[in-house]
């Protein structure tokens, strides 16, 4: 495994499918007419058939695991947003009653 690859994985382990992802699009895009060599089964090289497979079967199970990823992601941020909204508010909220206290002190 890559360094630049193994530091990707303990950083951010979804990064590596959006990468692996990418990277098989290009592949097949590029590959259109040739076989896919592997490289631990150099005899028999991937295809039609196995492209096919990949382009029907592997590619839409990673777009959906991205987009449940992605649905995942908006809702954590949503949340953050919220909760920055929340304490913003509860900070003016005490400003204001500073402010009350001081003024009834007077």
């Amino acid at each position: 495994m890559s360094c630049y690859l193994n530091a990707l994985i303990r950083k951010d382990p979804v990064a590596v499918i959006e990468q692996c992802h990418l990277h098989l699009l290009q592949i097949l895009r590029s590959q259109r007419c040739n076989p896919i060599q592997r490289s631990w089964i150099s005899d028999q090289p991937y295809g039609e058939e196995e492209i096919t497979l990949l382009e029907e079967e592997l590619i839409p199970a990673m777009e959906e695991f991205l987009a449940r990823i992605k649905e995942i992601d908006d809702f954590l941020l949503a949340q953050l947003e919220f909760l920055g909204r929340c304490q913003l508010e509860a900070e003016r909220d005490r400003a204001h009653a500073a402010v009350a206290a001081q003024a009834h002190a007077a």
